[in-house]
C-alpha cells in the first residue's frame, strides 16, 4: 500500500511559526514521525510539501498513475478558498483525509470554512502531528477503492 502525505503552504516552517499554535517540532521531525510509522506498518509513503497551489494539485492528480492508494492532505491555507484543489481531490477515488495540527474551529473565523473537507472522507484537527498517525491508520483500514 502507498499512501501519499501532502502539506501546502507554510508548514515547510513548522517549529519557526507560530510556536504556540503549531508547537516547536519542526517539518523534519513530521516527516520523520510519518516515515517511522508507515515504515513500521510495512507502509509506503511519500511525503510532499509545496507552496504553490499548481504544484499542488499536479502532485494529486499523479497520484492517480502511480499506485497511490489513499491521501493525507494538508492543505494549510488553501483549505478555506483552493476549489481548485478540491476539484483535483475530488477527481481521485482513494480514501482520502484532510488533517489540520491546530483546531481550525476554535480559530479565527476564517478558518472555520473548508471547501476540501466535503471531498474528503475525514478531517482530522486540533490533535497535532498525532492527526497524521490517525489519518495513515484511517486509510489502511479503509482500504483502496477499485478505480
Amino acid at each position: 500500500m502507498k499512501i501519499l502525505v501532502i502539506n501546502g503552504p507554510n508548514l515547510n516552517f513548522l517549529g519557526i511559526r507560530e510556536k504556540a499554535v503549531y508547537g516547536t517540532r519542526d517539518y523534519k521531525a513530521l516527516v520523520a514521525m510519518i516515515e517511522e510509522k508507515c515504515k513500521t506498518d510495512g507502509v509506503e509513503v511519500e511525503c510532499f510539501q509545496s507552496n504553490h497551489e499548481g504544484a499542488i494539485i499536479d502532485r494529486i492528480q499523479e497520484s492517480y498513475f502511480d499506485g497511490t492508494a489513499g491521501i493525507v492532505i494538508n492543505p494549510g491555507a488553501y483549505t478555506h478558498y483552493s476549489y481548485a484543489i478540491r476539484d483535483a481531490l475530488a477527481s481521485i477515488i482513494v480514501p482520502k483525509v484532510e488533517v489540520h495540527i491546530s483546531d481550525i474551529d476554535t480559530r479565527e473565523e476564517f478558518r472555520k470554512i473548508s471547501v476540501t473537507a466535503p471531498v474528503c472522507d475525514l478531517q482530522i484537527k486540533g490533535k497535532g502531528f498525532d492527526g497524521y498517525l490517525e489519518a495513515i491508520d484511517f486509510i489502511m483500514e479503509k482500504g483502496t477503492p477499485a478505480k
